[in-house]
């Protein structure tokens, strides 16, 4: 990596909290986003995260960084409250606490209160995802993604005018300003040139270190799940059981709404599109899947210390954590 230049603002920021960035010619990780790393060698990425909301402060980041088992952080503000400076002072946190075992700064992939029911919802609320980049966060995951409008509007609002892949299959030019771009780069532990450059959606732009995932978690997602999955620049999608119950009119049970009939269709015709559009798919693991999980294709998801642990003995990961 090119060595950091910061402007006086960015200085203080970066004096603050970062922690042995990685230069070049040293050996380490090939990309900045562990979670991009795992997929490009057909490994699952295994996250921790909590509906009920994460403590926005630098001493938590620091404490979740430190996670033995996880490969990225989910941080939740759909359900919890939205607190763009709270997740700022987190990702202050997770760069602080240095890099993991692989070498890596610990990912993290927020989840944010808007609805991506249409093309103008999403429209109107990009400005959360605006707000988001900037604290240095390395994806977004956008949920109830209803209709093929809606995620072309997320893409564009992602991804900065530089970035033009994909716009020969009607994806819009990227929306996202430049002066959002010092704490994030500095997360990064990069510059603010280099960060533009690789702040792009993967694995559309091959290059780019930003995952943007989708939640297809009711009946119209699902009906919508083919046409929905051939935008471009999605990386990953899942089909959020729980809330894809409550839209059929099925009272969630833990561990019985699952098993419907007409929830397994929306679950398989979800992985059925995914693998299609060559996009990830997520889904939990346990003891008892975990390894047909893995076998069937399935290569992001929520797993306790022991079933990560499983799955990276069955899918022979070489990278370290």
């Amino acid at each position: 990596m090119r060595s950091v230049k910061p402007s006086l603002a960015c200085g203080v920021v970066l004096a603050f909290f970062l922690s042995g960035p990685i230069t070049e010619g040293q050996s380490g990780p090939k990309r900045i986003n562990r979670i991009v790393e795992l997929l490009e060698n057909d490994q699952p990425a295994y996250y921790v995260g909590s509906h009920s909301g994460t403590e926005g402060t630098v001493e938590a980041g620091k404490r979740d960084a430190l996670t033995t088992h996880a490969d990225y952080i989910t941080y939740d503000m759909e359900h919890a409250p939205l607190d763009f400076r709270g997740l700022a002072e987190y990702m202050k946190g997770t760069a602080a606490a240095g890099p993991t075992k692989s070498g890596h700064r610990v990912p993290v992939v927020v989840v944010l209160p808007v609805q991506g029911t249409d093309e103008m919802t999403v429209r109107a609320n990009s400005w959360m995802f605006t707000q988001a980049l900037a604290t240095g966060v390395h994806g977004i995951l956008l949920a109830h993604a209803d209709t093929p409008g809606a995620v072309r509007a997320f893409v564009e609002a992602c991804r900065f005018p530089v970035h033009k892949q994909g716009m020969d299959k009607d994806l819009p030019e990227g929306r996202r300003g430049a002066h959002g771009t010092p704490m994030a780069a500095a997360i990064w532990g990069i510059s603010n040139n280099e960060y533009v450059r690789k702040a792009d959606a993967w694995p559309l732009n091959p290059n780019g270190e930003l995952v943007l995932g989708l939640k297809l978690e009711d009946k119209h997602a699902v009906q919508n799940a083919d046409e929905i999955l051939k935008v471009p620049g999605i990386a990953f999608a899942e089909w959020g059981p729980g809330d894809n119950a409550l839209s059929h009119g099925l009272q969630e049970i833990p561990g019985a709404a699952q098993n419907h009939p007409e929830m397994r269709a929306a679950r398989n015709k979800v992985f059925a599109a995914t693998k299609a559009n060559k996009v990830f798919f997520l889904e939990g693991f346990n003891v008892k899947n975990v390894e047909s999980q893995i076998r069937d294709g399935v290569r992001l998801g929520g797993a306790s210390p022991e079933v990560a642990e499983m799955g990276r003995k069955f899918s022979k990961r070489q990278l370290p954590w």
